[in-house]
This record gives C-alpha cells, sequence and structure tokens, in this order.
C-alpha cells in the first residue's frame, strides 16, 4: 500500500540562524528544541532521511519548514529566507519526485509577496501549497492584510496547511508559566498550547468569512483537527451569534478542511474523525522528526484500521492525491 506522510519538517541553518536572533518580543521558545535530536534530521534532506522513510514504509514525505516559518521575522529577511527555502525544496523533489513533494514557506510579513511566491512555488517549482503558522507576530491569520494569500490559494487550489505555533507572549504568562521545570513551555508547545492556537486560527478565519470569501480554498489542520473535531459540537454555539443565514459551522469544517494525525497513530479518534468530516478528508502524517517511530508502526497502524482496504488506501495516500489533483498551476 502506498504510503504517504504530509507533515514532515525541515529546516535551514539560515532559519534558524535568524529566528535566534529575534528580539524577545518575537522569539518563538520551542526553537530551542533544534538544538535537540531533531535538529540533526531537520537539516538533513539527503539519504539519512530516504534510509528512514524506507524503514518507516513512507514511500512519500511532503517537506515543510517547521515552526516558526518566516512570520515572526522582518518583512525583507521573510521575503527572502522564504523566496531561499523554497528553491531548496522545489530543487529537492525536482531531483526526487518520486518521494519527496513539499509546501512553500509563505512570507506572511509582506502578505502580497507571499502570494507572489505562493504562486511561483506551485505554478514553477512544482510545491503542492502553503505552510502557514496563524499569526504573524501579533496578527491573527484572518486579519484583512492576508487576503492576497487566500485569494492566491483558492485561485491555485492549492492547500493551506494551519500548523501550530507558540502562543503569544501575553498568552503564555497568564496560562502557561509559573510551573516547575519545563512544564510550562511543553503544556504551552506540544503539551496543549499549540494545539489550541491552531483551532482558534482557524475558527478565526471561518467567523471573519475568509472561506465564504473564498470557497476553493482548502486547510489542513494536524493532530487530528487541533481540537475542532472534538468540540464541534460546543463550537456550534458560534452559528447561532452570527447574522440570519450564517451557515452552521460544521458546514465549513466539513467542506474546507481535511487533517491529519501528526504522527498521533492511535484508533481512538478515528471514529470520530470519520464521522464528523467522512473518509475523504483524513490525511496522513507523522511529523517527522519530532515524533520518534520503529520500524512496523505504519504498517501496524494500517493493519489495525476498522476499514475496509479501500479506505485504508484513501487515508494512506489516495486522499492526499486527490486533493493535489485539484491544483490549478
Amino acid at each position: 500500500m502506498k504510503v504517504i506522510t504530509v507533515e514532515e519538517h525541515f529546516a535551514t541553518p539560515e532559519l534558524i540562524e535568524a529566528w535566534e536572533g529575534l528580539p524577545p518580543e518575537h522569539f518563538d521558545p520551542a526553537v530551542g528544541i533544534y538544538k535537540g535530536p531533531a535538529g540533526g534530521p531537520l537539516l538533513e534532506l539527503g539519504e539519512r532521511r530516504l534510509e528512514w522513510m524506507d524503514q518507516m514504509g513512507v514511500d512519500v514525505q511532503v517537506l515543510s519548514v517547521t515552526t516558526p516559518g518566516a512570520q515572526p521575522l522582518e518583512a525583507a529577511a521573510a521575503v527572502d529566507l522564504a523566496a531561499r527555502s523554497n528553491d531548496l525544496l522545489g530543487g529537492l523533489v525536482a531531483a526526487n519526485p518520486e518521494r519527496f513533494q513539499g509546501f512553500a514557506t509563505l512570507a506572511t510579513p509582506d502578505p502580497e509577496a507571499a502570494a507572489a511566491e505562493l504562486r511561483r512555488a506551485v505554478g514553477e517549482l512544482g510545491l503542492q501549497g502553503g505552510m502557514t503558522f496563524g499569526r504573524t507576530r501579533e496578527q491573527n491569520l484572518d486579519h484583512p492584510d492576508y487576503e492576497p494569500i487566500f485569494a492566491a490559494a483558492a485561485e491555485l487550489r492549492a492547500p493551506l496547511f494551519l500548523h501550530p505555533q507558540m502562543p503569544q507572549r501575553v498568552v503564555r504568562e497568564a496560562l502557561y508559566e509559573g510551573l516547575p521545570g519545563k512544564f510550562g513551555l511543553g503544556l504551552a508547545s506540544a503539551g496543549l498550547g499549540w494545539h489550541y492556537e491552531a483551532g482558534v486560527q482557524f475558527l478565526r478565519l471561518v467567523l471573519a468569512g475568509v472561506l465564504d470569501r473564498h470557497p476553493d480554498l482548502r486547510i489542513i489542520l494536524g493532530h487530528w483537527g487541533d481540537l475542532v473535531t472534538f468540540y464541534l459540537d460546543e463550537i456550534e454555539v458560534l452559528s447561532k451569534l452570527g447574522p440570519d443565514g450564517q451557515r452552521p459551522i460544521a458546514e465549513y469544517f466539513r467542506e474546507h478542511v481535511y487533517i491529519v494525525p501528526s504522527g498521533t497513530l492511535t484508533h481512538t479518534y478515528l471514529p470520530l474523525a470519520t464521522e464528523v468530516l467522512g473518509p475523504d478528508r483524513l490525511l496522513f502524517g507523522l511529523d517527522y522528526p519530532f515524533v520518534p517511530r520503529k520500524p512496523g508502526e505504519v504498517e501496524r497502524f494500517f493493519d489495525g484500521l476498522p476499514a475496509e482496504a479501500a479506505a485504508r488506501e484513501k487515508f494512506a495516500a489516495g486522499n492526499w492525491e486527490q486533493l493535489v489533483a485539484r491544483i490549478r498551476a
């Protein structure tokens, strides 16, 4: 069975240097993780990565720059580093198209440049969409400044992956800090904060009318939907607060969203995810290199799914191939 994983990360030395040089008010403390065990694999885009893929039974990785991308940088640096990262990724994909695909890095501090870069990355470099991390510094993703990015993605029919990022500093100070050791950082990031952040940014897109203005826009959420999947019945109360004719929030979720397990290989969430979105909106991903894996895990995960072989094949690769077949480069 063909397996395509759509949330697999890399970084460049130049990006890491830029992240480390940010002033305190814009610094993302998750950057420290990249000096740990994940740092080497993030920077490696050759044989070591391919060997790992072969051991795991992964045919194709869809690569993207890891959080926080170019979004906390000054505009000029963001535009430059995004383009260089996309050139690197485009060259890798061109050299080995059977094993690698990719999401473009977007310099959201300059939305017009980011929109143009998305068009270049999809149309010229052969990438399959764009990666965004919600806020750009303190500005939420639904801000009118970012309309050119959504317009470009919808025009191309290229998906945008809305990846988690660290909550802004004032939120971290209010909710996550003051705990022993590294608990505060862990709670603000992978422990919970990242997922609330991504889910809220998606809901802001819905409530601000972004998806109404761009019906061809498709959004990918990680971690089985970054909490929105599990709270959709409660979230539906927001539909009652809108103007007459407000569509149910669930409709936006089902029409515009695809979700990825992001390396959380559990069968526990699958029945709910399938009930909420249907089997055609599930994509597969391992969140390389942040979640440790052992050979055979991917095969055991799919073998243990309570679904027919055709449904497993769609989850493993078919749904992604159908999604990117929509792209108008």
